[in-house]
């Protein structure tokens, strides 16, 4: 049966034979997993189990769309999934911009790589012809260049995804460039595409996308982009982009500082949306189809580094390579940023890892005279410390390029300030002023990763849970608020929604699209929830199986061990008595058994 906008296939590819072959999907994969992170756990558990090593070329690199990928729905997205080289397990990663789209209007619900090429080589995709093109001439291009090269070779009209150099030398925390500053970062799928010895893959088509009743899918498009619209969340994100959460982060005492030791940052000010606005920013950026259009584009109007073009450098980012790093100068911190986007690195993780090698450095636990000067607030030898990370230089860049879980076993107390959660480095939304937002973190599916559940906006930011506000340093309904958020992102993942979009618009105004445009119905009471839960257990499983348990469902030490040492909460942590209580009502909402075990 052929679903409205569904393609109907999956192209796999095989490098290692140079074979290809086209695989229908059936009805009982659209009905149960819908797309995206759902097509991405079924995917996984066909072909990947414990004994396929994450560099290995038995590894599988999965590019997939949802149903919704490539219409005229408001604010979607596509998805990399694959076994993280990072942590050792579940990888979904998660990318914006042209790519996803170009991968349906080649006749594709989703690419599906295996093997390994005998040489670097790229990927030309053109409706259903493939070809394996030698990549020997763009080895240790950037990022931009690759995707520009592949372009002047075979036409502008391909949208490229791309590693940069760090992929090459499988820096563990590698991601893939899908143009426009729209990455796949987190995880190290970089390093896997590395693996393979793929440097890009192009892909064009002119296949027409149709949905089951147009009439009723412009209906509900309507409504979405009138939620939208309509929201001040939205307004905000146009307006001032993510760096408007910095002032916020800041004075909640949420924002890192100096390898997340302190939870302000006296420069924060210099790093939010104005500064940025008045340097660079000169139009509105969007994702394909993309009412919303966040993203800021421009040049560096004067000063240092003039002239460089740059995208909003997100709040993430800003947390990480700004304050987590002791720089307050936007102008640096933004070439950290496009430092890192070029040579194919995470952002987070990026910062996560040379601020754990800098605190021990000042710990006198770490030492290595190559690298000079590096210390917090100190750009150039932080900027330094990114290109030899990218490309393996030297032994602690090699050692960093692991990843700080890995880097900081091979320290003698180093775990004790490793912020890592499952061995992913964590975001710029340091829990201990937010125990919820601790156990968000603690129970992600691909280690620490806020982008799972935000219970901070209810925490701290005054939004209402079942009924009544909930306290900030209470433990009390934080687990039935993260399940939920957790459910409900999940689900909306197999779409494929744009984080952003969520803030505007509706369950109902999604299940509508999605009815519309595939003329699939969702069944149950809270479809969403029942769906999202389904795909949850089926991470969880995943996860087990490569040997994850209730154990490693914990914080950083620093968060568990050291008070806040400033901010509005200062002497605050989350401790292991609040771990356990939060954990225990998780798992028993989740119908988990007590070890976190699915039943």
């Amino acid at each position: 049966m052929k679903y409205g906008s569904y393609m109907g296939r999956f192209l796999e590819i095989d490098l290692t034979f140079n074979a290809t072959k086209e695989i229908e999907l059936d009805d009982q994969l659209i009905e149960e997993y819908v797309g995206g992170k759902g097509f991405g756990v079924k995917l996984y558990q066909d072909y990947i189990d414990d004994s396929v090593g994450p560099l290995s070329p038995d590894n599988v690199l999965f590019f997939l769309t949802g149903p919704l990928t490539g219409t005229f729905a408001p604010a979607m997205r596509s998805v990399v999934v694959t076994r993280s080289p990072l942590t050792g397990g579940w990888l979904d990663s998660y990318f914006g911009g042209y790519f996803g789209q170009a991968i349906k209007y080649a006749g594709y619900d989703g690419l599906i790589i295996k093997g390994k090429a005998d040489h670097l080589s790229y990927l030309v995709i053109d409706n259903g012809k493939v070809e394996v093109k030698s990549g020997i001439k763009l080895k240790n291009l950037s990022t931009s260049e690759t995707a520009a090269r592949v372009k002047e070779l075979h036409g502008g009209n391909y949208r490229v995804a791309t590693i940069g150099p760090a992929g090459e030398e499988l820096v563990k925390y590698s991601l893939i460039s899908c143009e426009n500053n729209r990455q796949a970062g987190r995880g190290g799928a970089g390093a896997v595409m590395g693996s393979k010895n793929l440097k890009a893959i192009a892909v064009k088509g002119d296949y027409l996308i149709e949905v089951a009743d147009r009439s009723k899918f412009v209906e509900a498009v309507d409504k979405a982009r009138q939620e939208l619209d309509e929201s001040a969340d939205i307004d905000n994100f146009r307006e001032n982009g993510t760096p408007s959460s910095i002032p916020f982060a800041n004075e909640i005492g949420m924002l890192p500082a100096c390898n997340y030791n302190k939870g302000q940052f006296s420069e924060a000010e210099n790093l939010e949306t104005e500064p940025q606005s008045e340097l660079f920013w000169n139009r509105d950026l969007a994702c394909s189809g993309c009412p919303i259009a966040c993203g800021k584009i421009g040049r560096i109007r004067h000063g240092k580094y003039s002239g460089m073009l740059t995208d909003t450098v997100e709040y993430e980012t800003l947390g990480l390579l700004g304050s987590n790093l002791g720089l307050g100068d936007i102008r640096e911190v933004t070439k950290l940023a496009n430092l890192c986007d070029e040579l194919g690195l995470d952002t987070i993780s990026a910062g996560g890892a040379i601020g754990f090698l800098i605190e021990a450095i000042d710990r006198n636990l770490y030492s290595d005279p190559e690298l000079g000067s590096l210390d917090f607030g100190k750009a150039e030898a932080i900027r330094e410390m990114i290109k030899l990370i990218a490309f393996r230089k030297g032994r602690t860049a090699g050692l960093l390029a692991e990843g700080v879980e890995e880097f900081s076993d091979k320290i003698v107390g180093g775990n004790k300030f490793a912020i890592h959660i499952k061995g992913l480095e964590t975001p710029a939304w340091p829990p201990r002023g937010a125990p919820g937002m601790g156990l968000a973190l603690m129970t992600a599916d691909r280690g620490g990763c806020h982008q799972r559940s935000f219970p901070v906006s209810h925490e701290v930011g005054g939004l209402e849970w079942q009924g009544k506000k909930l306290e900030r340093l209470s433990t009390d309904g934080k687990a039935s608020l993260v399940v939920y958020q957790q459910n409900k992102l999940a689900a909306l993942d197999t779409l494929v929604k744009c984080d952003f979009g969520t803030y505007g618009i509706s369950e109902e105004s999604y299940k509508l699209m999605l009815e519309a445009a595939t003329d699939l119905e969702l069944s149950g009471d809270n479809p969403w929830q029942e769906l999202g839960s389904k795909i949850w257990d089926e991470t969880r499983k995943i996860n087990i199986m490569h040997g994850f348990d209730k154990e490693d469902d914990t914080l950083p030490a620093r968060f568990m061990e050291e008070p806040l040492p400033d901010g509005p909460v200062e002497g605050h942590m989350i401790t292991e008595e609040d771990r356990e209580e939060m954990l225990t009502e998780y798992y028993r909402l989740r119908g988990w058994n007590s070890d976190g075990e699915v039943n």
